[in-house]
Order: structure tokens, then C-alpha cells, then sequence
């Protein structure tokens, strides 16, 4: 991480889940910043789907070391009471909520809160966890209406995010990323038909969005990447 200037923090949201915690372990190998948090609402830190306790573990961020990078290592795909849709037959306005809850609103909040904090020199970055599977363009197969329909929504808030950043701290970027297919919970039961070679651990995903972060300027503000430095088609 050798693009950002010394002496700053990094935060992670969401680092009690498997990227989540390998970005923050990564972080704390790499030594490129003088604090590495870690916010989770596993840990009762941090809850998404409430703005009260974003806005009051965010404002432990002001003192300190400034805010260089903040990765939102979240998202919700499926659990024991919701399955990604196979057809819009299987459509529920509750699921979709909670999708857009958790996959778009939340992440736009944390932005919210924290985008202020940014320094006004220098690099810094506030990226979340997107998927392909939001990119409209790329959108072949259908499904996975709340899924994806989520991702599409967050993509265009960092997006939207990101133009009025640049007005405001030149320097700074927001964007989006891919991590590819990784090992944990969330891709679990959809595994078997990935490539040889295409399932990641969250320690080697990790190190690719780490690594891409690094090479990314302001330019590239607005855009979603994948683990392999590629724009992802909006």
C-alpha cells in the first residue's frame, strides 16, 4: 500500500466476516498505516441497517490518525430464510428490501459518515465490496433479481459519490470492488460451477483488492474494479 502516505488509518466494516477479516489482516502485515480498525456489528461495533450506530462508531474515527482508507467488506446473498431468486416468480418486496438494506443503503450511510473525514491532500479511498453480478451490462444470465439489483444500486451511489468527492478532496477516490468468487459463506452453496484456478481464499482475494487499491488514482474515482485490476462494465 505503498501509494498512500504515511501515518494514516485504515478501517474495515464488516471484519468479523471472511474477506472482511483477511483485508484486516493483510492490512496489519503491510505496516503502510499507523492504525488498522476493524468494525463489525458481529462484535456490536457497527450495525448496517442502523444509522445511530454508524454515526457513533464513525465518530470515533475523528480523533487520530487521519482516515486514509475505509473498505466496506460487507454483503448479504442468501441465509436460512432467503435464497437468491431463480425467476420473478419468486419475487418478495421484504427480500428485496433487506437486499437493498444491506447490500446499498448501508454502504451509502458509512459513506455518508465518513467521507468527510477524508484528508483534504493526499490519497485516500472509501471502496465497498460490489460483485459482476451487478453490472448491468455484463448481465447475461438473469436471477438473482434482489442480488443483483442491490449491487446496480450501490454501484451507482459510489458513482454518485464520487463526483461530488472530487469537488471536494481532488485526491480522493471512491469505487467499487470485485472480489472475485471467494471460499466463505456467502458462495458456499453456488461453488460448484467455478472454474479450476477461480476460487479464491479470502487471504489471496485480499491481497489481489489490497493490491489493485494500490494502484489506483483518482482517475479511476466512480468505477468498479475486479480482483484483477479490470473496470467492471457498468
Amino acid at each position: 500500500m505503498s501509494s498512500f502516505p504515511p501515518g494514516g488509518r485504515a478501517v474495515v466494516v464488516g471484519a468479523s466476516g471472511g474477506i472482511g477479516r483477511a483485508l484486516l489482516d493483510a492490512l496489519h502485515r503491510s505496516g503502510a498505516f499507523a492504525e488498522v480498525v476493524g468494525l463489525s456489528r458481529r462484535d456490536g461495533q457497527i450495525d448496517l441497517e442502523d444509522e445511530a450506530s454508524i454515526a457513533a462508531a464513525t465518530a470515533r474515527l475523528r480523533d487520530g490518525p487521519p482516515l486514509r482508507l475505509l473498505i466496506v467488506a460487507t454483503g448479504f446473498l442468501h441465509d436460512a430464510a432467503q435464497q437468491p431468486e431463480k425467476t420473478w416468480r419468486t419475487l418478495d418486496a421484504g427480500a428485496m428490501a433487506r437486499a437493498y438494506s444491506l447490500n446499498a443503503i448501508g454502504p451509502a450511510l458509512v459513506a455518508k459518515h465518513c467521507l468527510d473525514l477524508l484528508p483534504a491532500t493526499g490519497k485516500s479511498a472509501f471502496a465497498a465490496l460490489s460483485a459482476r453480478v451487478g453490472s448491468i451490462g455484463d448481465n447475461r444470465a438473469g436471477g438473482w433479481h434482489a442480488y443483483r439489483a442491490s449491487k446496480a444500486a450501490l454501484n451507482m451511489l459510489l458513482r454518485n459519490l464520487a463526483i461530488e468527492l472530487a469537488r471536494r478532496k481532488p485526491e480522493a477516490l471512491c469505487v467499487g470492488l470485485h472480489p472475485g468468487t471467494v471460499d466463505t459463506s456467502l458462495s458456499a452453496p453456488f461453488q460448484g460451477g467455478v472454474a479450476p484456478g477461480k476460487l479464491f481464499s479470502p487471504a489471496q482475494s485480499a491481497g489481489y483488492l489490497l493490491g489493485v487499491l494500490d494502484g489506483l488514482t483518482a482517475r479511476d474515482s466512480g468505477n468498479v474494479f475486479a480482483w484483477d485490476g479490470k473496470a467492471v462494465p457498468p
